[in-house]
């Protein structure tokens, strides 16, 4: 069960939120001016309405009753330009505030490691960067504003009721004491109850995304139903917290109300016999009476704003969680910046694991030169993509060291360093932009010939010029538009227009047909030419031909060598080797031997057609058998 938060902690997060007013404090000043003076001349009218009942009503002096009617329309349209200040600047705020603390927000979610967003869900953010900000915005902006003017009329009034009649206007405070009383204890009440709400938003936003993103397989395993009925427990949960404050809100409310007009009742019951005996004017008791209903609109608003600002506070408490999350890869102050690197990469007993998690990478040693490609194969789990994502910097290693050129990567920018690395994905992820804005999406300064030149190194050029509108064209949310192999291909020009000196390659060519992972094939070794290349791979075509071929199992490196070499001991890497490529490999050389014997009997050998044509069928025959062999 949720326990309740401290005080100092509520008070802290009111204070940040109004923490983001102080650089407008011009605005802010005019706004809160304009709640001064329009509160003062609020509690002017009371006054007046006083002096015409006493001077103009008892008195008979007309002349007194038009000077009360010319200062009340005097007042109206002073008050009228106070107002216009007040909501002017106000609504200004508003929306400059959540602005403000979108961006903040959306800067610090950037910032934050894989690390994070491995163990966060997207949904929940959304829901954090829109509904939590949409409710703060409508507090800390405006509603300050009128939380400020009523709280100034309350004090105004409790202030001039005492100086109108101390002992008069003891009957009719003692209950609105009650009331700010109830009023504070309905704000405790409902905010941890607000935040929960907030939470259980963050979940039905992540349920509706996951569903959304995962529309294909939902459909394909009409799952639709099942789908429906997860979001609508979702959403009754959702709806059960919020009717939980329904009902709070709807036995507050009456109460708020009625204890008001208890001040009423209580200053009747023992302000009129006094003014029957003379003992007070009727005008001074009516003008008590005018305070205390004055209060009436902004009691009830009070109520309301406490509510909003009870909102507001579970909402902020959720955006500032992610703004103060601490990032677990920073910056040292005197980060150097990395130019020009050669893209040498050592690994010195690298060990790492994820938050809570086992051990993935485990004493992991290596030295690869500039240049040079290395290939990481082994089971799934085994820590290949954890070397790779350690390179960046999308995370730190838990002991050890990594060093490029001879820095290590924590005593770098982490913009300098990711700027001389790229990555092809397995699953290349496309923005829902145009071709040549995908393509230009590491250099957006790139001109349209250079984006033109890495898409025909990539093999991408033919396909994209098909398109009616060529590099215009809008490829769809993730690239939804393309194929995989032309997604993929527009990502490999992207990361040839970035020019990076270390490549990445995950798994690039394993979901696509054969034809495809000739283009894409091709399109690599032009982007591999003169870089330090990393591929992981499942097919042992790929990597055959790499410089070193590391093979990993359960975190460490338990094999490296060349193809040939690795091949000669006996090991893990034999064992993939005879069961992906040693019989396609057999089978190839005893084509290549009987098409050569073929080739020097009919250079050799005088024969008819027919011994020809017997001959051919013969080779035939045997390529066939072997084939079935494989």
């Amino acid at each position: 069960m949720e326990q309740p938060e401290q005080q100092n902690g509520r008070a802290d997060v009111y204070r940040r939120l109004i923490g983001y007013l102080r650089p407008y404090w011009k605005r802010t000043s005019i706004a809160y001016a304009s709640v001064l003076f329009a509160a003062l001349l609020n509690l002017y009218i009371p006054q007046i309405l006083k002096n015409a009942i006493d001077l103009g009503i008892t008195n008979q002096r007309a002349g007194a009753l038009f000077a009360a009617a010319g200062w009340i329309l005097g007042i109206a349209v002073v008050r009228g330009a106070a107002a216009f200040g007040q909501r002017y600047y106000g609504e200004w705020l508003t929306h400059r505030i959540a602005y403000d603390l979108r961006n903040h927000f959306y800067a610090s979610a950037q910032r934050l490691p894989f690390s994070f967003h491995d163990r966060s869900q997207t949904g929940d953010l959304m829901s954090r960067a829109t509904s939590d900000i949409t409710e703060t915005e409508r507090f800390v902006g405006m509603g300050l504003i009128d939380l400020a003017a009523t709280l100034l009329l309350l004090v105004g009034v409790i202030i001039a009721m005492a100086l109108e009649s101390f002992s008069l206007s003891l009957y009719a405070l003692v209950p609105l004491a009650v009331l700010l009383a109830l009023t504070t204890r309905f704000g405790m009440v409902v905010r941890p109850r607000f935040k929960r709400i907030q939470e259980q938003m963050g979940r039905l936003s992540s349920t509706m995304q996951e569903s959304m993103t995962g529309i294909q397989v939902v459909k394909a395993f009409a799952r639709e139903v099942d789908e429906l009925e997860k979001f609508d427990a979702a959403n009754e949960d959702w709806f059960a917290k919020r009717f939980g404050i329904i009902k709070i809100w709807a036995n507050n409310w009456p109460t708020f109300t009625f204890i008001l007009l208890i001040s009423v009742f209580l200053l009747l019951f023992f302000g009129g016999p006094r003014a029957l005996d003379g003992s007070v004017t009727v005008g001074s008791l009516f003008a008590l009476l005018a305070y205390v209903m004055m209060l009436n609109g902004p009691v009830q608003r009070l109520g309301f704003l406490v509510n909003m600002a009870a909102t507001s506070g579970a909402s902020a408490t959720r955006i500032f969680e992610i703004i103060d999350t601490p990032s677990e890869v920073e910056e040292t102050a005197d980060a150097i910046v990395l130019n020009e690197a050669r893209g040498a990469v050592t690994f010195t007993h690298v060990s790492f694991r994820y938050l809570d998690g086992p051990q993935v990478l485990d004493d992991v040693s290596f030295q690869v030169a500039s240049g040079q490609t290395v290939a990481l194969i082994g089971p799934t789990g085994s820590g290949k993509s954890t070397i790779t994502n350690l390179i960046p910097r999308f995370y730190d290693p838990t002991s050890g060291a990594i060093h490029i050129d001879g820095y290590d990567v924590r005593s770098v920018t982490l913009d300098s360093l990711r700027q001389q690395i790229g990555t092809v994905l397995q699953d290349p992820f496309l923005f829902g932009m145009t071709i040549a804005e995908n393509i230009a999406y590491g250099r957006p300064a790139a001109t349209p010939a250079e984006i033109v030149a890495a898409a025909e190194a990539a093999r991408a050029h033919e396909f994209i010029m098909e398109f009616p509108a060529g590099y215009e064209t809008a490829v769809g949310e993730r690239g939804v538009t393309l194929s995989g192999g032309q997604k993929q291909r527009v990502a490999i020009a992207r990361a040839l227009l970035y020019d990076p000196r270390i490549l990445i390659l995950d798994d690039s060519t394993s979901s696509v047909d054969t034809e495809t992972e000739h283009l894409i094939q091709q399109a690599l070794s032009t982007l591999m030419e003169g870089r330090t290349t990393f591929i992981i791979a499942q097919r042992l075509l790929t990597l055959k031909n790499a410089d070193q071929i590391f093979v990993l199992d359960a975190g460490r490196i338990v094999e490296r060598g060349s193809h040939d070499e690795l091949l000669t001991q006996n090991g893990l890497y034999r064992r993939i080797y005879d069961l992906q490529l040693k019989d396609q490999e057999e089978f190839a050389a005893l084509e290549s031997r009987l098409r050569a014997q073929s080739q020097t009997i009919a250079t050799t050998t005088p024969v008819s057609a027919a011994e020809d044509s017997a001959r051919h069928l013969v080779i035939a025959g045997a390529l066939d058998g072997s084939k079935e062999l494989t």
